[in-house]
């Protein structure tokens, strides 16, 4: 039935009812507005934390090891790939492919699911092994954990929408032209990808 409503669409318009049509424009528009909202959300703790960064007198601060590099590039990779395998997910369903699209999104879901895993690892080994908290580490601790902590729920949202566009999809809520919902979860996991390029480079690069 999902097939069929990618593929035909309703006898009106393909799907595209009247009112879906002419506010289409204004949902992405609003949808927008809450991304850039985000991003002055992110800008203010991300410039507060090289603020007091550049402050001090050497970084890490004394007693704290350097982050582990390898382990976050590789961790990297899985949300990296999700992003990609999200972006084939919307072209497949564009192109009427629902199969493919419907292996594009599982893929999506579990490379996050993947990420949020491997931050999990991260954080219990900083606290346990190496106690480094977000309580008792000071600016490093508390920027640490509040910045990566702040994009990993940004992941598990997006993780949980996504799970519910799968439903979604499989019950035929959305036609080859009434795809909001999908455009929509597709900026997300984008913007999170872009969000974790400027985290792990100022975390585990600079």
């Amino acid at each position: 039935m999902a097939v069929a409503s990618i593929a035909h669409g309703s006898a009106h318009g393909d799907g595209a009812d009247q009112l879906y049509v002419e506010t289409r424009e204004l949902r992405l528009q609003g949808f927008l507005l809450f991304l850039v909202s985000d991003c002055v959300l992110f800008s203010s703790f991300i410039f507060a934390y090289l603020y007091l960064r550049n402050s001090g007198q050497g970084w890490p601060p004394p007693g704290i090891k350097r982050l582990d590099v390898a382990f976050a590039a590789w961790n990297s990779v899985l949300l990296f790939g999700s992003g990609a395998t999200m972006h084939y997910a919307l072209e497949n369903w564009k192109h009427g492919n629902f199969m493919k699209y419907m292996w594009m999104l599982i893929f999506t879901i579990i490379l996050g699911a993947g990420f949020l895993g491997g931050q999990a690892y991260e954080y219990t080994h900083l606290i346990v092994a190496e106690h480094v908290s977000w309580w008792g580490s000071g600016i490093f601790g508390a920027s640490f954990f509040t910045l990566t902590g702040m994009h990993g729920f940004h992941v598990f949202v997006g993780v949980c929408y996504l799970t519910v566009l799968l439903l979604q999809s499989a019950a035929g809520v959305y036609t080859g032209q009434k795809y909001f919902g999908i455009t929509a979860g597709t900026l997300y996991w984008h913007f999170v990808d872009v969000i974790w390029v400027v985290l792990f480079s100022i975390f585990y690069l600079i």
